[in-house]
């Protein structure tokens, strides 16, 4: 019983816990997928990007894509992230639009200076926390970590972790090595009178001192309550809000395949009945 409450990174590695059997349930339970999209869309709104500008980011900790997505949704190219093979390999076979890189990010982030407009990361801050090895230092892999991190960001741009710390020591030494690799910024705490809802950002600042966002819920419980229920109620994203295509409608479909096209892949030719709802049969 106790084994079942364990930390995911305290039963292995990464790129050993997240196998063929546990990459599969983020592309088949649709309750993870729906927290995965959720915490996502989070993660942007507070990056805080131009509005109607489609963006370059960075996907930290990308799995099988499920953040991808909405950032392809949203308009925004990407690049993701992973250590685990078998994540990865579930990203080529939902055929995500970003482009996919394997590595450790306690290794540090691969990229030139000023490649990214932003950078997210769901759910895999934690992990760098632990030492999986003898040669592994948690504080020297994360200062590894975001101080190449800093450096591929474009300055006055954000970095948005969703994450779910051990313990306040974690969280300070998770904000230390932020800090001393030059970002500025701090913990987003979303609905803290929750033990259910609450949820951990840390919100960074590149080469600029911003001013930190507030948590949703975070003025009194009962403003909590309705806070959630109508942050909840956003989550019909593709309702046609700011300019944006209903998803599965016309608009929507020809959006996607033209970005399919820019990629290089096979795509069939517009028709008049691209889009078109069929009618049901009985």
């Amino acid at each position: 019983m106790a084994s079942s409450c364990r930390r995911p990174e305290h039963m292995a590695p990464p790129d050993v816990f997240y196998n063929e059997e546990e990459a599969k349930k983020y592309s088949q339970n649709s309750r993870m997928i729906e927290i995965q999209t959720q915490m996502s869309e989070r993660a942007v709104e507070l990056l805080n990007l131009p509005e109607g500008q489609p963006c370059f980011l960075l996907d930290v900790g990308c799995g099988s894509g499920l953040s991808g997505d909405y950032l392809s949704e949203e308009g925004h190219h990407w690049v993701g992230v992973d250590i685990s093979t078998a994540m990865l390999d579930v990203a080529l076979d939902r055929e995500v639009e970003g482009d996919l890189v394997l590595g450790d990010m306690g290794h540090g982030m691969p990229f030139r200076p000023g490649t990214f407009d932003g950078c997210i990361s769901i759910s895999a801050l934690q992990w760098l926390c632990n030492a999986d090895k003898k040669s592994h230092s948690p504080p020297k892999r994360l200062f590894t970590f975001f101080s190449t991190l800093y450096s591929s960001l474009a300055r006055g741009s954000r970095a948005v972790f969703q994450l779910y710390p051990e313990n306040s020591e974690q969280l300070e030494l998770i904000t230390t090595q932020a800090m001393k690799a030059g970002f500025s910024g701090g913990m987003v705490v979303d609905y803290p009178n929750s033990s259910k809802a609450k949820k951990f950002f840390l919100c960074l600042f590149a080469g600029v001192t911003g001013v930190l966002p507030k948590g949703l819920g975070s003025e009194t419980s009962d403003r909590a309550v309705s806070n959630q229920v109508q942050y909840s109620g956003q989550r019909s994203r593709f309702k046609n809000m700011k300019g944006k295509s209903v998803k599965k409608g016309r608009d929507w479909i020809l959006e996607k395949k033209e970005r399919r096209r820019r990629q290089g892949r096979d795509v069939r030719a517009d028709t008049k009945y691209t889009g078109r709802q069929r009618r049901p049969h009985f």
